[in-house]
């Protein structure tokens, strides 16, 4: 199994965490129930979850009203692919 391999696995791993803690708290949302932390929230996100959470955020609409949500889990995602593009390229090399 190679590093790419590897990281793949996590990136994909991440997102999907992401993307259900986000619809996770969006059904919690309407039931009433205890919610999941923001910053929990931030963290999937911020730690190569962008995708999940900008998905999440898309398609359950949910945490579209906060400009904090509307700005960062966007931000993440570009940030990540930059990272992941020159990660790659020094692999590659």
């Amino acid at each position: 199994m190679t590093i790419i391999n590897i990281a793949i696995g996590i990136l994909i791993l991440m997102n999907l965490i992401s993307f259900a803690l986000m619809a996770y708290d969006k059904h919690c949302a309407k039931a009433g129930k205890w919610r999941v932390p923001e910053k929990t929230l931030f963290l999937a996100a911020a730690c190569f979850g962008g995708l999940g959470g900008v998905l999440g955020m898309t398609l359950c609409r949910h945490k579209t009203k906060h400009w904090y949500f509307r700005v960062f889990f966007p931000a993440f995602l570009v940030i990540q692919i930059i990272l992941l593009a020159v990660g790659y390229k020094m692999l590659v090399k």
